[in-house]
């Protein structure tokens, strides 16, 4: 399957999602706890499996929050990582930042991707081939290149546990948003000039977002330095740091974290 049929795929399996999630009220659903404390609804678990349906063939792998890790994912070059709704604490609370994000992994590497946020009523879709847009017209990142004035999206729950205390005299401004996924594609859209995050992250969190991010001309490595990988066994990755080009050096060196070189 070509890329731009797997865009076409992705777009059409949250056109899907989306049509289930309207039939959930944001604000007015319970949310039962997972075995790592982590909020669940009901929401959560159709909008897995609209996706699932859709999505994967025969010979497609799959990694999803809201499915048990089928190992022999990893035996697959084409495998798809989804978080059916990331942010659903803000989903549960009424806050319109959470999303629904879709990724496609081949060989490791995310080649398509979409993040859509019924709520706000944005579609971020991007592969390396056409480039990234929202809502159908093209975006890229931030062309901001000082820290001083930069926007910089921060975890609502790692702000809320004071992680975030250290950059309160800041030059640059701290904006706290919902659901990471939902924080890259505004990165990736140019709505923001940066968001980094201080605790590991899961893949299904991240595929979509870091991958919209370097496809609309930004920049993404972890916290050790590293670019990402996708379709491991330990689906836990690092921080990670994503930016715009112009002002990926200097969050990097403030971070104090250092881009390994690639092969």
């Amino acid at each position: 399957m070509s890329l731009d049929n797997d865009l076409a795929k992705i777009k059409h399996a949250l056109a899907l999602a989306r049509q289930v999630v309207g039939g959930f009220t944001s604000g007015r659903i319970k949310a039962e706890l997972k075995a790592g404390g982590d909020p669940v609804t009901a929401a959560d678990v159709e909008l897995d499996k609209v996706l699932r349906e859709t999505l994967v063939d025969a010979d497609d792998g799959w990694l999803s929050e809201e499915t048990v890790d089928d190992l022999s994912r990893l035996k697959k070059q084409r495998v798809w990582i989804v978080d059916p709704l990331d942010g659903t604490r803000e989903f549960v609370e009424g806050i319109e930042q959470w999303c629904i994000s879709v990724a496609l992994a081949v060989d490791g590497q995310v080649t398509a991707a979409g993040i859509c946020n019924p709520a706000s009523d944005q579609l971020f879709l991007g592969s390396r081939q056409t480039g990234v847009t929202l809502n159908d017209q093209p975006v890229t990142t931030s062309t901001h290149a000082a820290l001083a004035g930069a926007r910089i999206l921060a975890s609502r729950t790692e702000v809320g546990r004071g992680l975030w205390e250290r950059f309160a005299d800041s030059e640059f401004t701290v904006v706290p948003i919902g659901s990471v996924a939902y924080k890259l594609a505004l990165v990736a859209a140019g709505l923001a000039d940066a968001t980094f995050t201080l605790v590991p992250k899961n893949e299904w969190d991240i595929a979509a977002g870091t991958f919209l991010v370097t496809a609309a001309g930004g920049k993404v490595i972890d916290t050790q330095g590293d670019s990402l990988v996708f379709n491991r066994r330990r689906t836990l990755l690092d921080g990670l740091v994503a930016a715009g080009a112009r002002l990926f050096e200097p969050l990097t060196q403030m971070l104090g974290v250092t881009p390994k070189p690639h092969d």
